[in-house]
């Protein structure tokens, strides 16, 4: 035996061992590891990761007042710290193994039998630890999203409960559903990168909890302006450009069909935050700077299930109608009902995710999803296959009632045990303060 076959079997029985399945994880590999997929795709990780920290981050702490920076800024970090831990232990395992219509396996359980070579069956040319934290990723955000909605009034310790427990009971199901061979997709649901999974899922969840958790105090007499909108800006710039590794990445390889959900994410921020300021300047006067990030986040996320299914000409259409959208969802629709959605999560996440489902059934091109896996493709309504708009509405529905649903009962449960928000006292004083003890001086 050569030196370096020796270091290679003592190095598969290391990894072996670690992941507790000695002398299998190096020998499972189904398929064989593109160098360029998986280069790709560790780019596209780290530009997922950087869409919360410090992405989201910014982006929401730029817009709340300077009392409560540093706690909107700590709900996404929580997220990302707890989360990771969380997800690599169990979550993953139970979201993409192919246990059935509603729940994954632990077969995964702490990565037990991951190794050098393996690969996933939902990502076949990449190392499967590389493919558990690209998912990783997109299950951190989402469940920090749900935070912007109860921004200023939720206690950090309640929402550290939440984040958890929304992760098992919400997040991990719904993402098997729909990537994990689950329920939702053994019905031909579609959805490339998060539009039910993250967007819609953390829009109805921040809806429930706005309600449930209750309006900020003075909300709709005192002054709310955000104290820097500049850093909300320049989240705005990291959350745009992490996009392209969130949408172009979900094809898991260095292939055409992410360089067209790179050009149609793209394409479609340009035209929301356009859409979003010629609406505000027509029926306000002035074209805000505020109202060009939310638009440009509207476009983001409405056509991020469509990204790889769309002809990159069609981004342009779902960005104007997203902007459009999602601009009276955060006007009109949340003073006619009156529900206190700090950051706008459901107008722009909830409302944009269900928009750009329904429209994925009206502009998937079958030419631009064929793969071996799919040699038909995916066709729309528009060419002649009426039945994935129905598909995609039945998909919204279940994931609207499950999210609120679940996230309804987490909160009573969590409610149960310690209060859900802050104090009169505490939340006049500001976040920052009461929960961590510092605050920018």
């Amino acid at each position: 035996m050569t030196k370096l076959a020796w270091r290679r079997r003592m190095l598969c029985g290391a990894v072996g061992a670690f992941a507790y399945a000695p002398g299998i994880a190096c020998a499972q590999s189904a398929s064989e590891i593109s160098p360029a997929d998986t280069a790709w795709m560790i780019s596209a990780t780290g530009l997922v990761l950087m869409m919360s920290i410090p992405g989201l981050a910014l982006f929401y702490c730029g817009m709340v007042r300077k009392k409560n920076i540093l706690a909107t800024m700590a709900q996404t970090l929580l997220c990302t710290m707890l989360c990771s831990v969380l997800w690599a232990a169990a979550g993953y395992s139970l979201a993409f193994t192919d246990g059935g219509a509603v729940i994954g396996t632990l077969e995964r359980l702490g990565l037990a039998g991951m190794g050098m070579q393996t690969t996933s069956p939902f990502a076949k040319s990449i190392p499967e630890a590389l493919f558990m934290i690209y998912q990783m990723t997109f299950a951190i955000i989402t469940v920090a999203l749900v935070a912007g909605s109860v921004a200023d009034r939720m206690r950090f310790s309640a929402f550290v409960w939440f984040a958890a427990g929304w992760l098992f009971l919400v997040y991990v199901p719904i993402a098997h559903w729909v990537w994990g061979n689950g329920l939702l997709n053994s019905y031909g649901v579609i959805d490339f990168a998060g539009g039910l999974v993250v967007h819609l899922n953390a829009g109805i969840a921040g809806l429930v909890a706005a309600y449930v958790i209750g309006q900020r105090h003075g909300y709709g007499s005192e002054n709310f302006a955000p104290f820097d909108l500049s850093l909300a800006v320049i989240g705005t710039g990291l959350l745009w450009v992490g996009w392209f590794g969130f949408n172009g990445g979900s094809a898991l390889g260095a292939n055409s069909r992410a360089v067209f959900a790179i050009v149609a994410t793209h394409l479609a921020a340009a035209t929301g935050a356009l859409t979003w300021m010629a609406l505000e300047w027509w029926t306000r006067g002035k074209p805000s700077v505020l109202g060009m990030i939310s638009g440009a986040i509207a476009g983001l996320g409405t056509i991020t299930p469509a990204s790889g299914f769309v002809l990159p000409w069609q981004g342009v259409v779902i960005g104007l109608i997203a902007g459009a959208v999602c601009f009276y969802a955060c006007t009109w629709l949340k003073l006619r009902f009156g529900y206190d959605d700090t950051l706008d999560v459901f107008g722009v996440h909830g409302v944009g995710g269900a928009t750009g489902t329904l429209l994925t059934g009206v502009f998937a091109t079958a030419a631009v999803s064929m793969s071996a896996d799919t040699p038909a493709g995916y066709p729309g309504l528009l060419e002649g296959n009426p039945q994935q708009l129905a598909l995609q509405a039945f998909g919204v529905a279940v994931t609207l009632a499950w999210s609120g649903g679940l996230t309804f009962v987490l909160l009573k449960l969590i409610g149960a045990f310690l209060p859900l928000r802050v104090s009169l006292q505490q939340e006049i004083e500001g976040l920052d303060l009461s929960q961590h003890g510092e605050a920018l001086q």
